[in-house]
């Protein structure tokens, strides 16, 4: 089967990736995350999906373009439900490009974090595929987190603190300020 995963980051691919593989799955891996900021972080995170490429034997299509004013556009922060916009957002993308490239199904790496709202992503990943004519490949690769850690230092991957976005960026440090001067007040207001 052709198969399109999407990817999140250069750690969640490595076990998915192989396994699909092992199956005798044909994969093309498509980085498309316009979630990730500021740019600095996504420049990291692009370039180490182009190492992990030149250290693993994966196709991938770069959607490359930095896309902070789209998910700004299409995320409601304000909502609470700004990670199912941004599930949307990307899945939809992906789908997109999937039935444009022919494959068979689209899976993603998200599904291999556990930090990600895995049910959510499922469903949304079902739907947006379903919207477009093509097969969601639904796999639970979470226990596959602690070992792609693994696999990433060795082979000299950038790991990430954050799932990628200003918001889980800000939920990540929030706490960490009152180590970095002598003030007392809140640092993040809400």
């Amino acid at each position: 089967m052709k198969i399109l995963l999407h990817i999140c980051c250069s750690v969640c691919t490595t076990g998915p990736f192989q396994e699909l593989s092992d199956e005798g799955h044909e994969v093309t891996g498509y980085f498309y995350n316009p979630n990730i900021h500021p740019l600095i972080e996504y420049r990291r995170r692009l370039k180490s999906v182009k190492v992990l490429q030149e250290r693993m034997p994966i196709k991938v299509i770069y959607d490359e373009a930095y896309g902070l004013t789209r998910f700004l556009e299409e995320v409601d922060w304000r909502s609470g439900e700004r990670c199912r916009d941004c599930y949307r957002l990307r899945l939809g993308q992906t789908a997109e490009i999937a039935a444009r490239q022919g494959v068979d199904a689209m899976t993603t790496t998200l599904l291999t974090s556990e930090h990600q709202a895995h049910e959510m992503v499922a469903e949304i990943g079902r739907r947006c595929a379903e919207e477009r004519g093509i097969e969601f490949l639904y796999r639970d690769w979470r226990h596959m987190a602690e070992p792609n850690r693994d696999r990433a230092q060795d082979l000299g991957l950038y790991l990430q603190q954050y799932c990628g976005c200003i918001f889980s960026e800000c939920d990540r440090y929030k706490d960490t300020g009152r180590h970095l001067y002598k003030g007392s007040g809140p640092i993040v207001g809400d």
